[in-house]
């Protein structure tokens, strides 16, 4: 038998292994009282995040829950990569458009779901402490219209 006829099924096995092996680092199993929460920086102070699959940063998929208070408000940003929103509790309001207006707010309860293609201005406003599931493929961002409304960017910030 030519050597390149057991090559291929040792390669073959090989590929599958690793695809095995990669498939397994993405495999997340998550109870609700696993979930580990930690202030969300990139947000106003007051907002929790929990990072429950993938890495947000870096290219792939990604998964992230965020816990809001009630009366917090998400100023007006953008995001340039699309992103898909799931409310898993509580009323969360959501708007499009460069200036925060809670005149112009869908509302949205557990179940609620909306997706934002990139680059598309929104912002929320939370009136009942609520939850809610971000789904998107990484590196993702958050960039704030009015730049002065970035936590990240305030002086004397810790975020």
């Amino acid at each position: 038998m030519p050597r390149a006829f057991l090559f291929l099924p040792v390669l073959s096995l090989a590929l599958v292994a690793a695809a095995s092996a990669a498939a397994a680092d993405r495999h997340v199993v998550l109870s609700p009282d696993a979930v580990k929460w930690e202030p969300a920086t990139p947000l106003p102070a007051g907002a929790e995040w929990s990072v429950i699959y993938g890495k947000p940063a870096e290219p792939g998929p990604f998964a992230v829950r965020v816990r809001f208070p009630t009366g917090y408000a998400v100023p007006a940003h953008w995001h340039s990569r699309d992103e898909a929103v799931t409310v898993l509790s509580g009323t969360f309001a959501v708007g499009m458009g460069e200036t925060a207006d809670r005149d112009k707010v869908q509302t949205l309860t557990a179940g609620g779901f909306f997706a934002m293609p990139a680059n598309m201005r929104h912002y929320a406003f939370v009136t009942q402490e609520a939850v809610v599931q971000i789904n998107g493929v990484g590196p993702f961002d958050l960039n704030y219209v009015d730049p002065a409304e970035d936590p990240r960017r305030q002086v004397g910030s810790s975020q």
